[in-house]
């Protein structure tokens, strides 16, 4: 059973899909700093492709994406993108392989399953693909017959849906409607043609959402045979995200009731034959994502947990970010600069964070820390973590063995992010606010 500790949990704390976060990006990167990176990348890498529209806007979402409603602005993106493609293609040396190629978003089938394939071909044609693992992010409401085709043709494996909750009164609150019949008619789609892996987006602590609530949408999910859900916390920061201000913030989850939903999802999961992947994902035995946590290589990037072991993941369309072993850089972020730099030729270089030698090494130790609850500490960075760390050593949340072997106890699941973030020195002095430890 989780012990709860209200005082270790009331600081809000980064996902840290990467170390420095995007809290600590700025604009201060060269494009030529940004092209030399994606010319010295070497080996495998993966691909993120951004499309940053949405048939629908839902309240909750943090996501850099639009409403898909012109056509103009839609042709004029792609046109850019494919720039882009054709741009850093010819930047990165002979050698390298594409290994992965994730599509995000916003929602990949807000375009027309017509322009994904162009996208795709445009994406074969210049990259050095070798045999890559397709996955792709999904809005079910908009995910028609004609896609079967489309995933079919080009390989795709994996996919995932955004489901949040099946609770009819539940989606009403936070903009996302979607009755349980489309969820199953789009399973039913991806399944025929080739989802070997197909992952449920879920949420806890929404508006007016029961204990009884999260468990009816977790049984609902795991009857559905999803390979993977992933069971996200609602982060409301509508002073961030203005589209949550439609969001009744009076009917949200207490902190008791959130470390309860977080407490009793993880409970059912297990009992349902998941395997528990870090502190937010669960995957059946047989997926990858199962098997890369019992293996020991599970990995964290801006996707979250993954079995990707690439050392790059090149980011393409507005936003997207890039991680290099020595450099983390966000693409333009507004779409018509994002546009009007790729009409020039110049790489799309946004905010980013040059990653100095002791921002790995801490880097290291909280990915560690998430992915395996364990991490070996050098001597200097336990004593700046020190202070930071006993609050949760006193209480036997975590301990140290063998002098500098920091370990998370079973039981402390919930608080690996605040542990985590004792190493992190910039959270000492940012004002940016994160979302809900738990």
């Amino acid at each position: 059973m989780w012990p709860y500790h209200p005082d270790l949990l009331a600081t809000p704390v980064p996902r840290y899909t990467s170390f420095p976060t995007a809290a600590e990006f700025a604009p201060d990167i060269p494009s030529a700093r940004h092209a030399d990176a994606i010319s010295t990348a070497t080996g495998d890498i993966s691909l993120y492709v951004h499309i940053p529209f949405c048939e629908k806007i839902c309240w909750y979402c943090g996501c850099n994406t639009a409403a898909a409603n012109r056509a103009g602005r839609l042709a004029s993106y792609l046109e850019a993108l494919h720039r882009e493609i054709q741009l850093v293609a010819k930047l990165l040396p002979a050698g390298t392989r594409v290994r992965r190629v994730a599509f995000g978003g916003g929602s990949p089938n807000a375009i027309s399953p017509i322009d994904f394939v162009r996208l795709f071909d445009e994406l074969m044609l210049n990259f050095p693909l070798h045999d890559p693992l397709i996955s792709v992010e999904l809005d079910p409401r908009t995910l028609g017959r004609e896609w079967a085709s489309v995933f079919g043709g080009i390989g795709a494996s994996h996919a995932s849906l955004g489901v949040q909750t099946f609770a009819s009164h539940l989606q009403e609150a936070i903009g996302r409607v979607q009755p349980r019949q489309m969820i199953a008619d789009a399973v039913e789609l991806l399944r025929e043609c080739g989802i070997t892996s197909l992952n449920f987006d879920l949420m806890y602590g929404l508006p007016g959402q029961s204990l009884a609530d999260l468990a009816e949408s977790l049984d609902e999910a795991a009857g559905f045979g999803a390979n993977r859900i992933a069971l996200f916390g609602y982060a409301h920061v509508p002073h961030l995200l203005p589209r949550q201000r439609r969001i009744d913030a009076s009917a949200l989850p207490g902190p008791e009731l959130r470390f309860a939903m977080a407490r009793d999802g993880h409970t059912q999961l297990v009992d349902a034959g998941y395997t528990p992947v870090g502190f937010d994902h669960f995957a059946l035995p047989g997926d990858p994502l199962a098997q890369a946590m019992e293996a020991g290589t599970l990995r964290r990037n801006f996707q979250g947990f993954t079995d990707d072991q690439a050392p790059v993941l090149i980011g393409l369309g507005a936003s997207a970010i890039s991680s290099f072993p020595s450099l983390l850089v966000q693409n333009e972020k507004n779409a018509g600069r994002y546009r009007m730099m790729l009409s020039q030729s110049v790489i799309p270089t946004g905010p980013g964070k040059e990653r100095s030698v002791d921002d790995r090494r801490r880097g290291a130790i909280i990915e560690e820390l998430l992915c395996r609850g364990r991490a070996r500490v050098a001597a200097d960075i336990l004593e700046s973590a020190l202070d930071r760390l006993r609050p949760f050593l006193e209480p036997q949340l975590a301990r140290l063995e063998s002098g500098n072997m920091l370990v998370i106890a079973h039981h402390a699941l919930p608080y690996a992010r605040s542990i985590a973030a004792a190493f992190d020195p910039y959270r000492q002095h940012s004002p940016r606010r994160f979302s809900s430890a738990i």
